[in-house]
């Protein structure tokens, strides 16, 4: 048995302990906020926080995860007030949103990390991530909104 917390709540595990960390947030708990892309950690759809470091959750097994902390974007501030999420709604960073959870949570951990960043430390800690629409621009933006404000 593998125990864990999520998003506050110590959890247990008794399946495969190499099961993707993914699979046991939305298929175990129905947090499905953290999303399936491309299952190989590529596109940065499944980023959730392990112990405050951005990791992919489809990379990532429960047994990687023990006796961790795990973080999914439902959270990272249930009511959508963390900085980032609010400097994504301000500036209204989603097009068809489907990884911007992911999105969320790389700027959240990178910030957390160096909370002013420069534009190109903030191409650089995005990296990774993937915005099939394109949004990079509108992410860069909300990034530097939500270091400093403006």
């Amino acid at each position: 048995m593998v125990k864990l917390r999520i998003n506050g709540v110590e959890q247990s595990f008794d399946g495969d302990p190499d099961t993707p960390l993914l699979w046991f947030v939305r298929d175990e708990l129905g947090l499905n906020g953290t999303k399936y892309g491309c299952g190989v950690g590529l596109c940065g759809a499944c980023t959730v926080h392990l112990d405050g470091v951005a990791v992919r959750g489809c990379l990532t097994t429960v047994a990687e995860a023990a006796g961790k902390s795990v973080t999914t974007i439902e959270g990272l501030s249930p009511d959508g007030s963390h900085r980032v999420q609010i400097a994504w709604r301000e500036l209204n960073v989603p097009q068809c949103g489907f990884c911007q959870s992911g999105q969320i949570m790389q700027a959240a951990a990178m910030l957390e990390a160096n909370p002013n960043p420069t534009d190109q430390e903030i191409l650089e800690g995005m990296q990774g991530n993937v915005c099939r629409c394109g949004c990079y621009q509108r992410i860069v933006s909300a990034v530097r909104h939500a270091s400093t404000g403006a």
